[in-house]
């Protein structure tokens, strides 16, 4: 799955266009690089997300297609 696409699903970002813009932009990173918004999501990455002044770490537990609003945290775990 597109990390765009999984930062959505999992309600880490609302929306995917928002989400596309963040990759571009070099706010996310993956393992420690940056990565484009078609870069393909796999169980065990590190996940980084720059909001302005704060940073979102999450490891990625599982990767689904569609998942309710419930249960979007359970694709991914909060570090630090």
């Amino acid at each position: 799955m597109r990390i765009d696409k999984f930062l959505k699903v999992s309600r880490i970002i609302k929306r995917r266009t928002v989400a596309n813009d963040a990759c571009d932009g070099e706010h996310v990173s993956v393992n420690g690089r940056q990565v484009k918004a078609s870069y393909t999501v796999k169980e065990g990455d590190v996940i980084e997300v720059t909001f302005g002044e704060r940073v979102l770490r999450v490891r990625v537990k599982n990767v689904k297609d569609y998942v309710t609003k419930a249960d979007a945290s359970t694709l991914y775990e909060v570090i630090d």
